[in-house]
């Protein structure tokens, strides 16, 4: 007994085709009407008409089928459920025919795969800072994006720090040699990638690689160099001027990992020995060694008076000599936050720091040590007709 035969049943009238098998022992027998009926393989007998015809006998299973056909071929005769089954089948034949669609409109899955470039099997990984229109730093939209130049997937992630609490920026997976652009930024959000990290796994697909270490390094931003139209530059990878920071270079990373970083290491090294120096002598001397200068610096202050702060190199350093340009920016911050300090028990006391105009750069360096670590003190440009354009006004919290 196969599927396809024809059977009847011994024990009781009926029969049909076997429609398939559950097990060995029970057969599925689909009747006239095309419902399947389980019985017993015993029950039932392979139907062999020529010897029925010779002894007279006739599978009611024929005669079913010819009556069922007779009444499909004959309008008008079809039983209800024929009728039903049959429209509800041309319906579908139909709904098919309505809904083909041309195959080229199918959605392309193929993938080309990556084709890698001779050379790049050392992880190089940039991050850069993109602005729109680099003659305006201050009031254009800057793209930060991530270059690969190399024949690895990153699997990476994207982080900035506000004080101790780290904020994912950007994850994903980029393929080799290409760019992705992480986020657009405006100069009002600068302040927020002062500190970075970057952390990835690089891999290649379909073949054999050279496994990497992982990649874990954290990113000093310096917000002021975001302003400063010289600083960017052309680069093999854009055609306007960017500035790139490396996060890996040849396999190397920038710095160490973020675990490794030592914090007061890291401050001694942005700071050049004369700097140092001059820092040293200052905490030696007397409160007063940060001394008030402009109109009372050779007086004392009257109450309800500002204590005035001249910032300028020349007046807080004995010499500039060894020091670059960061340096000096370093140590004008260190004289700033120690007067605010030294004065913080002294509330609502008005404080006049005098950092000139120039490219803006110190008093930007002023306003974002404010926000981030005097919150609660309050500042305005001061007077024009007393201090010039260049002095900012930090009222102590009261």
């Amino acid at each position: 007994m196969k599927k396809g035969d024809k059977v009847r049943f011994l024990s009781e009238t009926g029969g049909g085709i076997v429609a398939g098998f559950q097990g060995k022992n029970i057969v599925l027998v689909q009747d006239s009407d095309g419902f399947e009926i389980p019985m017993s393989i015993n029950e039932v007998v392979v139907v062999d008409e020529e010897l029925d015809r010779k002894q007279g006998r006739t599978s009611k299973v024929t005669n079913e089928q010819k009556t069922n056909t007779t009444q499909q071929d004959t309008p008008g005769k079809q039983s209800i459920k024929a009728l039903l089954s049959g429209g509800y089948e041309n319906e579908e034949i139909d709904n098919d025919t309505e809904h083909e669609t041309d195959p080229a409109d199918s959605e392309i899955t193929f993938r080309k795969p990556v084709e890698e470039r001779v050379g790049c099997n050392s992880l190089n990984v940039y991050l850069a800072f993109v602005p729109e229109n680099a003659r305006q730093l201050s009031h254009t939209k800057m793209a930060v994006e991530l270059v690969n130049d190399s024949n690895y997937y990153l699997r990476y992630a994207f982080a900035t720090a506000e004080g101790e609490s780290w904020t994912l920026r950007n994850e994903g997976e980029m393929e080799p040699n290409t760019k992705v652009t992480l986020e657009t930024i405006a100069a009002e959000d600068y302040n927020s990638f002062e500190q970075s990290a970057f952390q990835a796994i690089a891999f290649k697909r379909q073949k054999s690689y050279v496994r990497k270490p992982a990649i874990d390094v954290k990113l000093h931003i310096e917000p002021l160099k975001l302003f400063k139209q010289h600083l960017f530059a052309e680069t093999p990878f854009y055609n306007e001027p960017a500035m790139l920071y490396t996060i890996v270079e040849g396999d190397e990373p920038a710095e160490a990992p973020v675990s490794e970083i030592d914090a007061d290491k890291l401050k001694t090294e942005m700071l050049s020995k004369a700097a140092i120096q001059k820092m040293k002598q200052d905490a030696r001397s007397a409160k007063g060694a940060v001394s008030a200068t402009g109109k009372h610096a050779h007086g004392g202050r009257q109450a309800n008076e500002p204590l005035v702060v001249d910032l300028h190199a020349h007046e807080i350093l004995e010499t500039t000599q060894g020091m670059d340009s960061l340096d000096i920016l370093q140590y004008q911050l260190e004289v700033f936050r120690r007067t605010l300090k030294e004065h913080a028990n002294e509330r609502g006391l008005k404080i006049v720091f005098i950092h000139g105009k120039g490219e803006g750069v110190l008093r930007k360096a002023i306003i974002n040590e404010l926000n981030r670590h005097f919150k609660g003190y309050t500042y305005q440009d001061a007077s024009f007709q007393e201090y010039g354009y260049g002095a900012t006004l930090v009222k102590v919290k009261g």
